[in-house]
């Protein structure tokens, strides 16, 4: 038989007839070997969805993998730096894993499905990884990606529009899951996101993914319900401060220069780790760090003055020596602020007189910008609808 993947070489989710129907614009990336829209219509009208009524993001090429067997909890806690024992059956946590020097392999979100059943959801692929660090644990490792399809709907009507399609979560708490009788099959609803909004995780078999849009769809009408690409998406998560693997750090194991890869201590990741659960990948160096007060650099988040985009662009101290440099930024349509997630070395974190280098395009030239900048806190948006249970009516 001819093998003829190579005319295909990215892969269609179970949605993609639905949102290959909806992209007006034909704007597509890729994402783990997937197709994935970009934008669909209006990337303006997109992320007001996501602020201001019901939105919709295909969520399957998110890399997926099963975890299972009576070392499962005894596995994650030597592969992770959070305490998956105490995570409850039913729960969620955002978590992150390193290797032996105590540096980023990734992040992700760990899902608890059963006493020794565990998912994990991140953005790169690792199996490699864990089968390694499976050693001596009675566990089962299995990439499921294809095996799932998943929606991710946000926004501060979403608990709505789940009601009217038959899916009433306003007792679910955040980072708790529920699970609903769907067309002969099971849907599970986690309520968790990437935006820092109200929102929640739709997961469902593929065989039923365009039964379940079409239903989500017409329930959600009246709320002015809209499929999303990846750049609304973006911005919503530069405003919650969320960090993505190989954009705003990049991965151990995938790191050619030695200097690029970071601690979770680095990445303002400490309040994660949980130091007293025993040993885990990485602690030791970890612990190293902490002691030393060695980490070198620092993730923040900046506001700057004026209002273009600072993405890229160096950070200098006292405009003359370089301190560091902007991995994400955005002008936030929410709080009408010029923001940046950045990496700056900790020994120019006081006393301020930090300025970043924009170059902006004018009219087929660019123009060279030095702008003071402010390090705040994160999330830069934190509205009290994505905790609230149950969520507003809106």
């Amino acid at each position: 038989m001819a093998k003829t993947h190579f005319r295909t070489p990215l892969l269609q989710t179970p949605f993609h007839a639905r949102t290959a129907a909806a992209n007006k614009l034909n704007e597509w990336g890729h994402w783990a070997g997937y197709t994935t829209a970009l934008v669909y219509d209006d990337e303006a009208m997109e992320y007001t969805a996501i602020r201001n009524a019901a939105s919709v993001y295909d969520l399957c090429p998110m890399v997926k993998y099963r975890i299972t067997g009576p070392d499962a909890a005894d596995y994650l806690n030597r592969l992770t730096v959070r305490n998956a024992a105490k995570l409850s059956v039913g729960g969620v946590h955002y978590t992150v894993w390193c290797d032996d020097a105590g540096k980023l392999v990734d992040d992700g979100t760990l899902f608890r499905l059963g006493r020794d059943d565990y998912r994990i959801c991140c953005q790169e692929r690792h199996l490699p990884w864990l089968l390694d660090s499976a050693f001596g644990f009675d566990v089962k490792i299995v990439e499921e990606t294809e095996d799932i399809a998943a929606l991710s709907l946000q926004g501060p009507c979403t608990a709505a529009v789940l009601e009217a399609a038959g899916f009433p979560v306003w007792t679910l708490k955040p980072f708790r899951m529920a699970s609903f009788d769907f067309e002969g099959g099971t849907l599970t609803v986690s309520r968790t996101g990437f935006t820092g909004d109200l929102g929640y995780e739709l997961w469902i078999a593929p065989k039923l993914a365009l039964k379940l849009w079409d239903h989500l769809f017409e329930a959600g009408k009246p709320w002015g319900i809209r499929p999303i690409g990846t750049n609304a998406l973006n911005l919503a998560r530069i405003e919650a401060g969320f960090i993505i693997t190989n954009m705003d750090f990049v991965p151990a194991h995938q790191a050619v220069r030695e200097d690029r890869v970071r601690s979770p201590l680095e990445m303002g990741l400490d309040w994660m780790i949980d130091w007293t659960k025993g040993h885990f990948t990485g602690k030791r160096a970890l612990l190293a760090e902490k002691e030393a007060k060695s980490s070198k650099w620092a993730l923040v988040g900046l506001d700057i003055e004026g209002n273009v985009s600072a993405e890229g662009s160096l950070i200098y101290h006292n405009k003359k020596t370089e301190a560091g440099f902007i991995t994400a930024a955005a002008w936030s349509p929410i709080t009408k602020r010029n923001l940046a997630l950045a990496h700056v070395e900790r020994k120019w974190l006081a006393g301020g007189n930090l300025w970043v280098e924009i170059y902006a395009l004018r009219e087929l030239q660019y123009v060279k910008l030095m702008l003071p900048v402010t390090i705040v806190e994160r999330p830069f948006f934190n509205p009290d609808r994505k905790r609230s249970t149950p969520p507003g009516r809106f």
